[in-house]
């Protein structure tokens, strides 16, 4: 049975820092809430919450903010589309006939949301996608203007994989790379002078408290990390630099924080953000399919992050169907089996053509299966993107075209570079996947709808 529990903390004095932890907004050619939550930044949040501090969060993605046109938390499982406007594009990427748009709140909401709280002590500003840094340096500006004396720390991913572009480029009091959690503690004293004794262990998530989700406007799914790291490097992937080393929760605590998110909150839709949900089959992700089966709770598993596919047996796609899988998604990246080895060695044409005829055995359909396939790859040939499509398509799968984003640090990143048709390393912003970047020719709608018309048939 899976027991629910509070997830327990200390409240705060009044004396005690406020920290204001905030989701920037995204500037892009296209955005869409896809089961995007800023996990990292609320599970700081959360952290500060157990020890003693006071907590405020602003989202600037916010689709279900007061002033938002009304929508409906559980539609398509909770995913939707953000409130978007049109912005100047970016300098040197004026040559791509789409679009580019502000997603998120509209400023003056968030102003008002500033004003309206007490001076905090300590600004915490989360980033995701390199590309995105524009509405990052634009969410901090703003914050400059209403809270000129409060720090500004900046963490996550474009931090850490574009430490010295984010250091010129963010005004930031620091800027924070690698995991936060550890650092936290340390942060908050050196910024406040508030001083605490550590209640969890950094290097155990079973000790974390849950991420703050109950300070979002509304908690209409929870995405959920059951371990950190992936066995493997990947030339296109930067897991590992993000994450060196595998750590994993306890299968019951997992289940556990499931059974708390159903019954406190009624959440049915869950997103697992791990990069290898499925490795430990036996010891790991078994035993939690196990426990959510064996409950009876009514509740929806979707993997946006993607499954390793080598580990999807019988015996595996049975348990996922049991225990409420309901969108899941393959990373294949290729059906160019041949050539593969230059991009990965995660996955055989045995090991995709047995995993999906599995997942179709135990009652999966072919739209349920998405298998994502990469497009825009240094060198790429478009014939060889189609083969993969009509490869899907006769697996009895649904392909889903992922178009490729270099990344700092990765291996392929140097061929990136070379095969661009812009200055990767002088701007990140040229790394949106959205103009496919490591094309020699501008960026082609044909091109890329064509791809997404063959990919659309099997729908």
């Amino acid at each position: 049975m899976i027991s629910v529990h509070a997830d327990c903390r200390h409240l705060p004095k009044a004396d005690t820092p406020h920290i204001l932890c905030i989701n920037p907004w995204i500037h892009d050619f296209a955005a869409y809430d896809f089961w995007a939550k800023p996990l990292g930044l609320l599970t700081l949040a959360a952290i500060c919450r157990l020890h003693g501090c006071r907590v405020s969060y602003l989202d600037c993605l916010d689709r279900f903010h007061p002033r938002a046109p009304h929508a409906d938390p559980f539609l398509r499982y909770g995913r939707g589309p953000y409130l978007k406007t049109p912005i100047p594009k970016p300098p040197g990427l004026s040559d791509v006939r789409r679009r580019y748009c502000r997603y998120g709140i509209r400023p003056q909401w968030l102003l008002s949301d500033l004003r309206a709280l007490p001076r905090p002590d300590l600004i915490l500003v989360t980033s995701l996608m390199t590309y995105w840094y524009p509405g990052l340096q634009e969410t901090v500006r703003l914050l400059r203007t209403v809270f000129p004396e409060t720090p500004v720390l900046v963490g996550g991913i474009y931090a850490t994989l574009c430490s010295d572009h984010c250091r010129s480029q963010i005004d930031a009091d620091e800027v924070v790379t690698g995991g936060g959690e550890a650092l936290l503690l340390d942060l908050i004293g050196k910024y406040t002078g508030h001083r605490a004794t550590l209640q969890f262990d950094p290097q155990q998530l079973d000790s974390y408290p849950y991420p703050a989700l109950d300070l979002q406007h509304c908690v209409n799914y929870v995405p959920l990390l059951t371990s950190k790291g992936c066995p493997f490097s990947c030339a296109y992937c930067a897991s590992r630099r993000l994450n060196p080393n595998r750590i994993t929760r306890n299968p019951e605590a997992v289940a556990e924080e499931i059974g708390f998110w159903h019954a406190a909150h009624g959440v049915k839709d869950f997103i697992f953000y791990d990069d290898a949900l499925l490795m430990d089959m036996e010891t790991h992700a078994g035993p939690i399919f196990e426990a959510v089966a064996s409950s009876g709770i009514n509740v929806r598993f979707h993997t946006p992050n993607a499954l390793h596919i080598r580990w999807i047996d019988s015996k595996a796609a049975r348990l996922m169907k049991r225990a409420g899988f309901e969108t899941i998604r393959l990373g294949l990246e290729t059906a160019g089996f041949g050539d593969r080895r230059k991009f990965d060695w995660k996955v055989t044409a045995t090991e995709f053509h047995s995993a999906v005829a599995c997942l179709n055995k135990a009652g999966f359909t072919a739209r349920q299966i998405g298998v994502y396939l990469l497009v825009g790859l240094p060198g790429q040939k478009t014939t060889s993107i189609e083969a993969s499509i009509q490869i899907v398509r006769r697996s009895g799968a649904t392909p889903i075209l992922a178009t490729y984003s270099p990344i700092p640090h990765t291996a392929l990143w140097p061929q990136a570079v070379a095969a661009s048709r812009y200055d990767l390393k002088a701007d990140p912003v040229f790394c949106n996947n959205a103009v496919m970047p490591c094309q020699r020719e501008t960026f082609s709608w044909q091109r890329l709808s064509h791809l997404k018309q063959l990919a659309a048939a099997t729908a």
